[in-house]
């Protein structure tokens, strides 16, 4: 499922009129760039949630055909979070299933971590990078093992390390998460059920990401002029079905 219902209330005044997910990346949209990247790892179905201009990614995406995915929708009259989105969607998955961050733009080797996740028999596996801007992202502490021990979103500590574990906002999940999100209302992977999760004891891992390895969060516009830049320089590599 890709989380793509997300205002990019900080690209603005690029997404007043365009969803982020939208934008180009060199060429292409975020989005088709990211479908692309799933269907190399033998991804065949999508589900996409919408909220701000939603038309227009339908309008884009169609069905998926041109794709090379078979894509359904989820539109939102109200946001309802990433868990919330996800949980709504409940019936599109049937077994282990992947999340995707709509803003995330990355290269990373995504049927190897679906593989470390089932030899861990985790219950959810997110991906992890190192991150040099600890208070804007979701930081993580992790066993020698790779099981995730703790996890803050935004913390707001004075003394955290000059570089921190982060979540890069890529999850692989079994099923079983689903009934620990509310039926109803929003609610937050980072801030609402993995902390549950980690609390009840559920075997929730980390796989890291490798130093070669492509992962930015087009968040605002100065981390949209760095992807576009990178994708030039070709410092990612773009993965074509």
């Amino acid at each position: 499922m890709l989380l793509a219902a997300g205002e990019g209330t900080r690209l603005r005044p690029l997404t007043l009129e365009t969803p982020k997910v939208l934008l180009p990346v060199g060429e292409r949209p975020l989005i088709e760039l990211q479908l692309s990247w799933l269907k190399h790892h033998g991804i065949q179905e999508a589900a996409i949630n919408l909220y701000h201009l939603g038309d227009k990614v339908r309008d884009f995406l169609g069905d998926g055909s041109r794709f090379g995915v078979k894509i359904s929708y989820s539109a939102e009259e109200r946001l309802l979070g990433t868990a919330g989105g996800v949980k709504k969607m409940e019936h599109f998955f049937d077994s282990t299933f992947v999340v995707v961050y709509a803003d995330v733009f990355t290269d990373f080797n995504l049927s190897a971590m679906v593989k470390f996740h089932r030899q861990k028999k985790a219950a959810a596996t997110l991906v992890i990078f190192g991150a040099s801007n600890p208070r804007e992202v979701g930081i993580v502490k992790m066993s020698p093992e790779g099981r995730i021990l703790s996890f803050v979103e935004k913390p707001k500590t004075a003394n955290l390390e000059l570089q921190s574990l982060a979540s890069g906002g890529v999850y692989v999940l079994e099923k079983e998460i689903l009934n620990y999100i509310p039926v109803q209302g929003f609610s937050d992977f980072a801030t609402d059920i993995f902390p549950k999760l980690i609390e009840l004891g559920f075997p929730i891992y980390g796989y890291v990401l490798k130093p070669q390895d492509y992962l930015i969060d087009i968040g605002t516009i100065e981390k949209y002029r760095q992807a576009s830049d990178d994708v030039e320089a070709r410092r990612v590599k773009i993965k074509h079905g």
